[in-house]
């Protein structure tokens, strides 16, 4: 596009340039006040009386450990359950987590689950997967889930993480399971499953303004919500964030530069055995690169009915519908319509057996727009899902339940699928509970599987989808512990042995390019731990670990040879964080990672320091400095060294007025 002369450019570009002296100003402060922090908070640990002088100021210091052990999840079983009593490795995220993290995207949020890999590629690009099988931009074993919409793209069968957002501050709290999901969320849940929950328009009324500055990044929120009459409520809000370009190990500049605004709302209506939710959100940003930016756009719009019938049982109907837009100059441009439904019943069936079931029906169109580098044939595509799944939870005894279920799903590639699942929970005592799992789950085609064929221009020889690829199949044997073994100690321990048949593999062809095919196969293993610790009643430390192998190889017929396709994952991972409330309404916390070296591309072991203060002034106004990366100048997380992105050590600084 030509650029057009505008009366207040020169105004608007001197403003810009204050701005941008005022960030760095921000961040010097910042840095000082950070190695300021470290002081204060080391004397201030060793001074006796200490917890009389610390001020309530956070749910840390309302909830105890056997609270956050009880607070309630959804995703395990579709049913709202303890989170102590859930036969899972699930990991909580809450509200308070988040707002204590001092992150400001839903990637960032995630690096607190302890069972979750998660590098950051560039400025808008993360890889995020569970349990193995990571790759730079197109990880596909990882469902994730906005209030019960699915964001997955069937272009690889992953997710855009550049346009999952909402309201930060809106985000109730954010159920992780690693390990198959699919007897009740279907295809793709193989590795893990994200359920992002928002809260109920109820909890939100009033107005709430954010605004933040840093070296990398600038932000701004705000939300209103109000009553509607005497059952229902309502809030709005809007949001936008310019994040800056990444920086190479040689210095250059990456052109990757990212901005995004973003409005939405939610409506919530409940009155007797009915509750009804309507919600929505829209999005427009731009992606630098080097040619003509990237362009990103979507909006979507849910309902939900919920209905709790007289003999306890409960009915949930609830459809959306979601349209994303990606233009990538020179590569290629894709316009997706997602049209759901979904049903599902709960009831009590004698004094034994709890059982869920339903059934749902997704129709997507996705239309590509090729070019001479990258087509998909046919560039529009009709994808249709249909599925029905049933589960049964038993009491063996009063301690002692078994839960089964299976799931049936057609979809447009391979027709049924079948995906049963058996979990066997025993609570040895109140605090303690011991759990199984077996476990079947599968990763369905995408049309990058199928229909790609690289370069876009005939004869489509470099690199083609496979007429006949199949679907990635998994069975998974799990075990756990989950115990609060005393007062103010809370731990958790899950083990999983996981085989893999019909992995993609790239196979050459006699006479023309390689296609991609189904001929890799292994099993991968490992340890997922984490717990917590309430040193006194101001501080609570929690840390987690993760060990993975993976032995994939090819089957005897196969030609390919690069395992490394198949994911680049570390085999050890380590986190820990330190929150604390201190005197004068001030919070101070920290997180560590410890992350393992990388293979292929090879990317080196790296310790990251993120560190947060924040002053409530007064009730509904607070103040944080945030310090990310401190450990270091700057680290690659994921890629090539010739072409990675540096992560840089950066400050931040958010004032949030709530009324």
């Amino acid at each position: 596009m030509t650029a057009c002369a505008h009366p207040f450019a020169a105004p608007l570009k001197t403003f810009s340039r204050a701005a941008s002296a005022v960030v760095v100003l921000i961040g010097c402060l910042v840095r000082v006040v950070s190695v300021w922090l470290l002081t204060l908070a080391a004397t201030i640990a060793c001074t006796s009386g200490f917890s009389h002088a610390a001020a309530a100021t956070s749910e840390l210091t309302e909830l105890s450990l056997e609270e956050l052990m009880n607070v309630e999840v959804t995703s395990v079983s579709k049913k709202t359950e303890r989170l102590s009593d859930a036969a899972a490795s699930v990991y909580v995220i809450t509200r308070e987590d988040i707002r204590r993290s001092g992150y400001t995207s839903i990637p960032e949020i995630l690096r607190m689950a302890p069972n979750l890999q998660v590098a950051r590629v560039n400025s808008n690009q993360y890889a995020i997967t569970a349990r193995g099988f990571n790759s730079t931009t197109i990880a596909n074993k990882l469902l994730v889930l906005i209030d019960g919409r699915s964001v997955y793209t069937p272009l690889f069968s992953g997710v855009f993480w550049d346009v999952q957002d909402t309201l930060i501050e809106d985000i109730e709290r954010i159920e992780v399971i690693s390990g198959p999901g699919g007897t009740l969320w279907g295809s793709n849940a193989v590795n893990g499953v994200i359920n992002i929950i928002t809260r109920h328009s109820r909890d939100t009324t009033g107005a709430l303004v954010s605004l933040g500055a840093g070296t990398e990044e600038l932000g701004a929120g705000v939300r209103y919500g109000a009553k509607l009459g005497e059952n229902a409520t309502l809030r709005v809000y809007g949001k936008g964030f310019n994040r800056d370009n990444t920086v190479r190990g040689n210095g250059t500049n990456v052109e990757d530069a990212w901005k995004k605004g973003q409005v939405g709302f939610r409506t919530d209506w409940g009155r007797g055995s009915d509750a009804l939710t309507f919600q929505g959100d829209g999005y427009t940003g731009t992606i630098d690169q080097v040619s003509d930016d990237s362009s990103i756009s979507g909006a979507n719009l849910l309902a939900r009915w919920n209905r709790t019938l007289q003999d306890g049982s409960a009915l949930q109907v609830q459809a959306y519908f979601d349209r994303t837009r990606r233009i990538v100059p020179g590569t290629f441009g894709e316009l997706l319509d997602t049209y759901d439904i979904e049903a599902q019943h709960r009831f009590q069936w004698g004094a034994s057996h709890e059982i869920v079931w339903g059934g749902g029906y997704r129709l997507m169109h996705d239309a590509v727009t090729n070019s001479a580098v990258l087509a998909f044939l046919p560039n529009v595509k009709v994808l249709r899902l249909a599925n029905g799944f049933v589960q049964d939870s038993i009491a063996l005894r009063e301690r002692l339940n078994l839960t089964l279920g299976v799931k049936l799903e057609s979809n447009s590639y391979t027709g049924l699928e079948v995906q049963p699942n058996a979990r066997l929970a025993w609570k040895f005592r109140d605090d303690a509970l011991l759990w199984s799992a077996v476990s079947r789950a599968v990763r369905t085609p995408s049309r990058l599987d199928r229909d790609l064929f690289a370069p876009g221009t005939p004869p489509f020889t470099t690199l083609a989808g496979g007429p006949d690829f199949k679907s990635e199949k998994l069975i998974a044997f799990e075990i756990g512990y989950r115990a609060q073994p005393a007062p103010h100690a809370s731990l958790s321990i899950s083990t999983f042995y996981n085989v893999y048949d019909d992995l993609r593999s790239v196979e050459p062809v006699p006479g023309g390019g390689p296609v991609l095919a189904n001929k890799m196969e292994g099993h991968t293993y490992g340890v997922e731990t984490w717990g917590s610790y309430h040193v006194l009643d101001w501080w609570r430390l929690s840390a987690g670990y993760n060990y993975l192998k993976e032995n994939l190889g090819f089957k005897a017929d196969s030609g390919d040879t690069n395992i490394a396709a198949a994911g680049n994952d570390p085999a050890h991972q380590f986190s820990a964080r330190s929150t604390m409330n201190l005197p004068h309404n001030l919070e101070w916390d920290a997180a560590l990672r410890v992350i393992g070296a990388l293979g292929s591309p090879d990317v080196p072991k790296y310790v990251t320091l993120d560190t947060r203060l924040g002053w409530t002034i007064w009730k509904g106004l607070e103040i944080s400095l945030i310090g990310y990366n401190l450990l270091d100048h700057d680290h690659p997380e994921s890629g090539a060294a010739a072409t990675r992105s540096e992560l840089a050590r950066a400050f931040y600084a958010r004032i949030v007025w709530v009324y």
